[in-house]
This record gives C-alpha cells, sequence and structure tokens, in this order.
C-alpha cells in the first residue's frame, strides 16, 4: 500500500470512527497532502512507499516548513498530523514504527489572549438596538456569546430543543462534536426570550420552519461569518478595538470568571477544554493584571 491510499483510509477513519468535524478532517487532508507532496518531490518518486516515510524525511520535511517562513502554529500542526497518521499506520500494520515520534515541533511563543473589559463588554452589549428584530437577534446573540463563554460554531448551531431557558441551561455541541451543559445568565435568558418572538414571526413570514435559536432574514440557520460581521459592526459603533472577534467574548468569559473568584476546573468545564493547562492560560491574564495593578499601586514596589 502506498502512502496515499493509507491518507485516504486515514481521513475516512478520523470522519466515522473518531467522529471528527468536517474542519478537523480538512486540516488533516491538507497537513498530510502537503507532508506527502515534499515527499514525493524528495524522493522523485510518482508514490511514497511506507518504507520511505523515515524520521530523516519528516525532519527534512519539518526543516522545509521552517526555511519557508511557516508560523511556528503551523508547523506544530503538521508535525501533529505526521504524528498522528504515523500512529494510525502503525496500527494498520503498515509501518513498525511511527517515524515522526521523535521529532520535536518549534518551541511556541506564549500569546494571552485578546480579551475585553467588563465596561467594553457593558457597551458592547447595549449596541444593538431594542426597535427591530435584528437588533434583538443580535442583542441575545452577543449576549449568549458572553455568558456562555461558546464558541461560536457552537452558537450557530444551537437547537431551541438544546436550550431550558427557565434554567438557563443549553445544551452545546464542541469539537470532536461532544456535548456539554453551558449557562445562561438572567439577562441572556431575558435576550433570548425578547428574540424568540421575532423569531417565529420571521418563519411564520418566509413559511418556512427550522430548529436553530437564531436565523438569518430568510429564516436559515446563522453561519460563523455571520456573526463576526455582525459583531465588526457593533464594535465599530460601540467605539472598541476592532480585532475583537467573537472569540474574543469567549476569552473574555473566562478572565472575567476568574477574575471574580471562580473555580479554574469549573471555568474548565463551562468552556469544554479537554485539559486544565489549556484553561490555564487565562490565570497568566488576571496575574499580569494583579502585577500591573500592584506595581502601579503599591508605594514599594
Amino acid at each position: 500500500m502506498t502512502l496515499e491510499q493509507g491518507l485516504a483510509e486515514f481521513l475516512t477513519h478520523l470522519g466515522l470512527e473518531k467522529n471528527a468535524s468536517d474542519k478537523t478532517v480538512k486540516s488533516y487532508r491538507e497537513d498530510l497532502t502537503q507532508a506527502l507532496a515534499f515527499a514525493r518531490e524528495r524522493l522523485g518518486k510518482d508514490h511514497v512507499p511506507p518504507a520511505d516515510w523515515t524520521t530523516r524525511l519528516l525532519r527534512a520535511f519539518i526543516s522545509w516548513l521552517h526555511e519557508q517562513g511557516y508560523a511556528k502554529s503551523t508547523i506544530s500542526r503538521r508535525l501533529a498530523a505526521v504524528r498522528s497518521f504515523g500512529k494510525f499506520l502503525c496500527r494498520q500494520g503498515t509501518l513498525a514504527a511511527n517515524p515522526a515520534l521523535g521529532l520535536r515541533g518549534p518551541r511556541q511563543d506564549k500569546k494571552l489572549p485578546h480579551f475585553l473589559t467588563v465596561a467594553d463588554v457593558q457597551k458592547l452589549l447595549a449596541a444593538p438596538p431594542a426597535a427591530d428584530w435584528a437588533g434583538r437577534r443580535d442583542r441575545a446573540i452577543l449576549e449568549t456569546l458572553y455568558s456562555a463563554g461558546v464558541r461560536v460554531s457552537e452558537l450557530v448551531g444551537l437547537d431551541l430543543a438544546d436550550a431550558d431557558l427557565n434554567d438557563g441551561i443549553v445544551i452545546v455541541r464542541g469539537k470532536g462534536k461532544k456535548e456539554r451543559l453551558a449557562l445562561l445568565g438572567p439577562a441572556a435568558v431575558a435576550a433570548v426570550n425578547l428574540w424568540l418572538p421575532d423569531r417565529s414571526a420571521l418563519l411564520d413570514r418566509v413559511r418556512k420552519e427550522s430548529g436553530a435559536v437564531f436565523l438569518n432574514k430568510d429564516g436559515g440557520r446563522l453561519t460563523t461569518r455571520s456573526v463576526g460581521r455582525l459583531l465588526a459592526k457593533y464594535l465599530q459603533l460601540a467605539g472598541l478595538d476592532p480585532r475583537t472577534s467573537p472569540h474574543t467574548l469567549r476569552h473574555s468569559f473566562a478572565t472575567h470568571m476568574l477574575d471574580a473568584g471562580a473555580d479554574i476546573r469549573g471555568v474548565q468545564e463551562l468552556l469544554g477544554h479537554k485539559s486544565l493547562h489549556t484553561t490555564q492560560v487565562y490565570t497568566h491574564v488576571t496575574t499580569q493584571r494583579l502585577k500591573q495593578s500592584y506595581h502601579k499601586a503599591h508605594p514599594r514596589s
């Protein structure tokens, strides 16, 4: 079997057995297609035999990515894909050992996530007009993003059947289609309840049925791109940082929760992070702010 055939089997395995999202499968396809193209050119062959998929070849691939100026995060992602592919090939019996195991990725620069202050969030949430249906919908969207700390893909995937507004609980489907509970505060529940009559009227007007909580003007489910566009509009109206994305509201949710003394493991669960290490970046944010306050205020600092 050539590695091109192995890649086709691996992608099928990801989608059907691992229940990976279409986006994840697409990323693996792009990463590994590039690695195989490099290997064919390096080896001077039309196809890559398993025997030629060596640590030396993969090390040359990583070096080439550095030479081409790829970002460290991209190189790390390519390496992770190659490792996973090698693990799959070993389980299939195509390879005796995974040649990618001994390879090290680039050391990542630690970047603290961008977030809004509580005052800035309040400005943003007040920006959508309450006088029209689109404004009421958009207020509900922004309130939900911030209140529940959900990803934008999780937000647009919400169905009415997933929401218990009496208890302020929604079921969201995160990465790998894993389900978890997210919480809506009173302000978010009120905003969603204000939007629901508009939602019903919209569906009646366009003569459609939909289970989605958030709809576009044609009665279809909103897309992540649409949410990004409406956020950009309200950032401009509120005079806030245009770098802000829907994911910034998720960062802001986590930062404000920890600032207020929330348990980090509870925040981890609400965010749907598999590892506590992922959530700990927000403790660095709060610690940095604490240091800044200390040095500004303490007479002996």
